[in-house]
């Protein structure tokens, strides 16, 4: 029986999926972690009490918060090029422990982002379906999607990774008709307009976050990329520019074209009246089927990320064996199931309170990697690093210091419930640690054992780490 259960975990330590994701389908799968597009970002011109505020928004906050967080993900995604991410560089910084805070947090805060989308699907095909606004079509409509899509993700990562590239481009293209045929209308002024009287704080912030936020969760995919020390750099910084060129162009084409007293008309899914204002109702609704077919993009490449995390998480032991099982496509079957389930529990929490939950755990998080990331500079400089930003220990606290800024300031602005309900998983995190261990520690679970995790992680034995230095990041994070 022993000797069954060593085999079984070098089994699961010695699968690998094939074929790995490559530059092109890496570049939109973080494009649909981070944005899929221009929907949900018409909120900035309402909170923001018109077009100024949004447009400086898009314009300021990348530099601020988008670029240091593609730069720090592409140096440590690169430099830890295994399935978990973030989990592994928190782990290697401070230890295990905060490792397994950031991945529960993180995983937490990527399965309440996902449970938004089969939502926001049924939301834009209620307009033409009147049926889905009752519970009884709405119920089983939104379990059949959830369905579908985790079986697409199970098939493999290659397939959503195709997937996101050909959902992107039918979900830009009716706004890059929009934006030739609102040219002759637009006119610049209109672009400088705001009423601070009606800016709502909290909501511009949270909504500038939400859309500009998860430049990190393609690195839980890292083990499954193609040589990753070059495709990964290059997959962030083509995906900045698509994200900000997504969210800019089709902002400035309806602004500018549309008279500035309509501002308090864009809400979720305005879009597609500018639409119809500018083009016909052809261009409504082209705009309304590349929303639907945006959410099910979003939906894939969160779902890969989240259930890929926890691979990457029971690879070095963090969680039970069975969450490093793989199907014959390479997929994590229990961790999809998982990622699943927490997202069918979650679908009927309302738009606005996944949002501001979701930012608050995904902020603690980002305060934690933006430490790790000084922390390794400054413990580990010998760190292997086939992208290195090219910035002295000093340079790296001041790339960290206004996206840290910001995060608190999203954080100081969450509502109290908001408060109260992140602080309760918080405290579930932290009891789950030592429940894990004493489970590993009672026997009552399998757990890969230390050599096929090094096997995973591509670590010589306990016998070799003392003669290769460069290995001492790995060893520190295996309990």
């Amino acid at each position: 029986m022993g000797e069954e259960t060593i085999a079984n975990d070098e089994n699961i330590a010695k699968t690998k999926p094939s074929p790995k994701l490559t530059l092109l389908p890496l570049v939109f799968l973080i494009f649909y972690e981070v944005s899929g597009g221009p929907f949900g970002v018409e909120d900035s011109v309402k909170s923001g009490g018109g077009p100024l505020l949004a447009l400086l928004g898009f314009l300021i906050f990348p530099l601020i918060w988008s670029i240091p967080e593609a730069l720090i993900t592409a140096e440590l995604a690169t430099s830890f090029p295994e399935n978990g991410g973030y989990v592994v560089w928190i782990s290697s910084a401070f230890g295990p422990f905060w490792g397994f805070q950031e991945g529960f947090w993180k995983w937490f805060s990527g399965v309440m982002d996902n449970a938004l989308y089969p939502v926001l699907f049924l939301d834009y095909l209620k307009h033409s379906f009147p049926v889905l606004d009752h519970a009884a079509a709405r119920v089983p409509a939104l379990l059949g999607i959830t369905f579908s899509l985790t079986y697409l993700n199970y098939r493999g990562l290659h397939i959503v990774g195709f997937s996101a590239v050909l959902l992107a481009v039918f979900s830009l293209c009716p706004f890059v008709v929009m934006a030739l045929l609102a040219v002759p209308r637009i006119k610049p002024q209109r672009w400088l307009f705001v009423d601070f009287k009606k800016v709502n704080w909290r909501g511009y912030f949270n909504t500038m976050f939400w859309n500009l936020n998860y430049w990190d969760k393609a690195s839980t995919l890292a083990g499954e990329v193609e040589s990753p020390g070059e495709t990964f750099p290059k997959a962030l910084f083509g995906a900045v520019f698509l994200v900000m060129g997504s969210y800019l162009i089709p902002l400035m084409a309806g602004t500018g074209a549309l008279n500035e007293s309509s501002s308090g008309d864009w809400s979720d899914g305005y879009f597609a009246e500018v639409g119809m204002l500018i083009g016909g109702v052809w261009l409504k609704g082209w705009i309304q089927a590349a929303a639907a077919m945006s959410n099910l993009g979003l939906f894939e490449a969160e779902m890969s990320s989240d259930a890929f995390q926890l691979l990457g998480m029971s690879e070095i032991g963090m969680l039970p064996a069975f969450f490093a099982q793989r199907s014959k496509y390479g997929t994590p079957t229990i961790s999809i199931l998982c990622s699943a389930t927490g997202v069918i529990f979650l679908s009927w929490l309302s738009f606005q309170e996944i949002i501001e939950f979701l930012n608050f755990l995904y902020a603690l998080g980002m305060l934690l990697e933006f430490a790790a990331f000084v922390k390794l500079r400054i413990k580990k400089p010998d760190l292997n690093r086939p992208y290195k930003v090219p910035l002295n220990t000093f340079g790296t606290l001041l790339i960290c210091l206004p996206p840290s800024l910001l995060v608190v300031l999203v954080m100081v602005l969450a509502a109290p419930k908001t408060f109260l309900i992140s602080g309760v998983i918080i405290v579930v995190g932290f009891c789950l640690y030592p429940f894990l261990e004493l489970v590993k520690e009672k026997r009552w679970a399998r757990f890969i054992p230390e050599e096929p995790r090094r096997q995973v992680l591509g670590v010589p034995s306990a016998s070799q780490l003392d003669e290769e230095h460069g290995d001492e990041s790995v060893a520190r994070l295996l309990p």
